[in-house]
């Protein structure tokens, strides 16, 4: 294996950490940095170093935002008594995309994973059972992944909400769209069935 100057190496074994990002790609990356002009190289390191320094957590729903409350916690065109509960904030975007929610939002930042040493005190929910507590919401939609943690997580969401006047939604699961159901497995198509709705 070649050996890069310290600079190449240190800034491969930092572009290394990024999600899905092996030892070519961050090759690819640190040399294509390295050719850029230095404005583009700089521009990079600024827009870097801004996310850092612009960034927080929304008070209210724990999005990542630049203003306080977030946009949609601030928003006086969504229903603020109903609640969208996601696992990362990555996960709004694929709401948004529907345009038919017009709710809020909580991010987890997490699921449940004993595996992985993540349990309930690590997940970012006392924000939610504040408002939930306070009669602010009439509606939780638990809209976690459909994995084993995501389950999980939702399944304990759920309890520990339930003593609360609060209407407690998972969302839908089964058989996605334009596909085949001769592919499904049978957790899928199981969950097809119990998700079936009047047509």
């Amino acid at each position: 294996m070649s050996r890069y100057a310290e600079p190449m190496a240190r800034l491969i074994e930092e572009l290394k950490k990024l999600p899905g990002v092996g030892a070519k790609s961050a090759q690819r990356y640190a040399f294509h940095i390295l050719r850029s002009s230095d404005e583009d190289a700089a521009a990079l390191a600024e827009a870097v170093q801004n996310l850092k320094a612009s960034l927080r957590l929304c008070s209210i729903c724990n999005n990542v935002t630049d203003v306080d409350p977030c946009a949609y916690c601030a928003s006086p065109a969504r229903n603020q008594r109903v609640v969208c509960v996601v696992e990362e904030p990555t996960n709004i975007a694929a709401v948004e995309r529907t345009r038919t929610y017009q709710g809020v939002y909580h991010v987890l930042h997490g699921t449940l994973s004993p595996l992985h040493g993540v349990g309930p005190e690590q997940l970012r929910t006392s924000t939610l059972v504040n408002r939930v507590e306070r009669g602010e919401v009439d509606e939780v939609i638990l809209a976690t992944s459909p994995t084993l943690e995501g389950e999980a997580t939702a399944d304990w969401l759920a309890t520990s909400l339930r003593g609360f006047p609060v209407k407690i939604t998972r969302i839908a699961t089964g058989v996605p769209a334009g596909s085949d159901i001769e592919y499904a497995d049978e957790v899928t198509m199981a969950r097809a069935l119990e998700g079936r709705r009047d047509v």
